[in-house]
């Protein structure tokens, strides 16, 4: 597919429309796998947050919230089906957009684009659905008084989302933020914002009540920081890195402001020696290579039985080679550019202090030879790794994977607990009561037997430990969302008696 001639030039999206930033600066668009300079994009300051929280206020309480906070979820999903049409309609430029702006494969961004449709759908059912679960009733030990439950939208809601899949990623938050009934502020990843401001686009076509939506873009020093730390935002759900969500958590207390937070992993994948080695091996390099490795759940620790190690990693290394590394926008495409220079050189010096603290590349480690330009990095793996290695210890968030060896199932779970995250865990053989034990032995919020990284909408996301804490996807995206309001009533004619009546005069 071929490039658009002009990537087009948005504003923040407020209220409902376009506007410059404040102070009319803006940040360049890098495509990363060319280093060519694409377009520009608004840069937001603490004056737009300000605008954007208060189009935000405003229609959350417009006419009492009759018409989005207090409607029928029935109005509500009926916006975000249009949202999901329109994506559907505009999947190919919108893949299109997303591959520019991240160096992601085309066919993967194109999946990406499926999935964002598809969650809008299945928030569009669960706001549907809400209705008919309010006022559910609680059961009491005595007959005088009633009781139920209403469910109520927060309020407004700042979502600030990562660059790995943006557009994605902050479907997982508008979709059930507007399901629930919340107004929200937006605030993308700077490094790749082009398919988030054209959401914007999306929601001005379809007609969504001005201020319910609102996207800025910039900084997170500038842009990010501000919302977080605003008076009248009720909420914050962050998903990034966890220096930045422990700072999001000391803001919100001084609040004490509800947050949800899915941070960074380190993920294990631990490996028989019972299994058929190819099937294991494509699961191992998905885990970590898919997204050029830029998945905060990747199975970034690999630990394999020490009876079919050597075996299992000349066919990884076969099968690293094969990979076709290329421009994303070539047909085939399997490995892209990282998202940026910057991102570049963190993984390479993750390698570097790899190899100075005595582990060994097996392969890959540098750039592609036939690529001389873009943040392009080898498939890379590591082996004779310590527990002590930064590479064993860190998130990397690129394409490199480290190895182990284990002799016991209870070595390979010490082993896949000994990290400070808890986001994801993967186990791979054919004794299924093995794979139980596991699942439940691993310390991480999500398990997967047999595979990695598979995740679907229905399904709950997120971890513990220092990948943070709150779930999102299936209905526990929506409780996100939603407060619970607890409403009893005496129902007697008689009064309640507790309090003898004063002496009539």
């Amino acid at each position: 597919m071929a490039a658009p001639s002009a990537i087009p030039r948005r504003g923040l999206f407020i209220g409902g429309g376009w506007r410059e930033p404040s102070l009319g600066r803006r940040l360049p668009v890098v495509n990363p796998a060319t280093e060519a300079t694409i377009g520009d994009i608004p840069a937001a300051t603490a004056e737009d947050v300000e605008l954007a929280v208060s189009a935000a206020r405003d229609a959350f309480g417009r006419d009492g919230g009759r018409h989005w906070s207090r409607a029928p979820g029935a109005v509500r999903a009926k916006y975000l089906k249009a949202i999901a049409a329109k994506i559907k309609d505009k999947k190919s430029y919108l893949a299109l957009l997303e591959t520019l702006d991240s160096g992601k494969p085309l066919d993967e961004a194109a999946g990406d684009m499926e999935d964002v449709a598809a969650c809008f759908e299945y928030y569009a059912d669960l706001a549907e659905a809400l209705d008919g679960k309010q006022r559910a009733p609680i059961s009491l030990p005595m007959e005088n008084f009633e009781s139920y439950v209403l469910k109520e939208p927060i309020g407004v809601v700042g979502l600030i989302t990562p660059w790995n899949y943006p557009l994605l990623m902050a479907t997982w938050k508008v979709a059930p933020a507007l399901a629930a009934g919340c107004t929200a502020v937006l605030k993308p990843s700077e490094l790749a914002s082009l398919t988030c401001l054209e959401l914007g686009g999306i929601c001005a076509e379809i007609g969504l009540p001005p201020g319910v939506l609102n996207i800025i873009t910039g900084l997170g020093t500038e842009a990010g920081a501000p919302l977080a730390s605003h008076p009248h935002v009720d909420k914050i759900a962050f998903t990034g890195s966890t220096e930045t969500g422990k700072r999001i958590m000391i803001t919100a207390s001084q609040m004490v402001k509800p947050v949800s937070l899915e941070l960074g992993g380190k993920s294990p994948l631990i490996v028989f020696d019972d299994v058929d080695i190819d099937k294991a091996v494509e699961w191992a390099m998905f885990g970590c290579f898919a997204n050029a490795g830029q998945v905060c759940s990747a199975t970034s620790r690999l630990l394999l039985h020490e009876k079919i190690a050597k075996r299992f990693l000349d066919r990884l290394v076969a099968w690293a080679k094969s990979i076709k590394i290329s421009d994303p926008l070539e047909e085939g495409c399997r490995l892209g550019s990282v998202v940026s220079e910057g991102q570049y050189q963190k993984i390479m010096k993750f390698i570097s202090t790899a190899r100075c603290e005595g582990a060994t590349i097996l392969y890959g480690g540098a750039r592609p030879q036939h690529l001389k330009r873009g943040f392009f990095i080898e498939p890379t793996i590591i082996t004779n790794v310590s527990t002590s290695n930064q590479i064993w210890r860190e998130e990397v968030f690129g394409p490199v994977i480290c190895v182990k060896e284990f002799r016991t199932e209870r070595e390979a779970v010490e082993l896949a607990n000994d990290t400070h995250y808890g986001l994801a865990g993967a186990v791979i053989s054919n004794d299924l009561e093995r794979c139980e034990r596991i699942s439940k032995a691993i310390q991480s919020g999500i398990v997967w037997i047999n595979c990695s990284q598979p995740c679907f909408v229905q399904a709950p996301w997120g971890g513990n430990k220092r990948s943070g804490f709150g779930r999102e996807l299936g209905q526990w995206g929506l409780d996100n969302y939603l407060s619970v309001k607890q409403v009893t009533k005496y129902c007697s004619d008689e009064p309640y008696g507790w309090y003898r009546p004063p002496s009539k005069l």
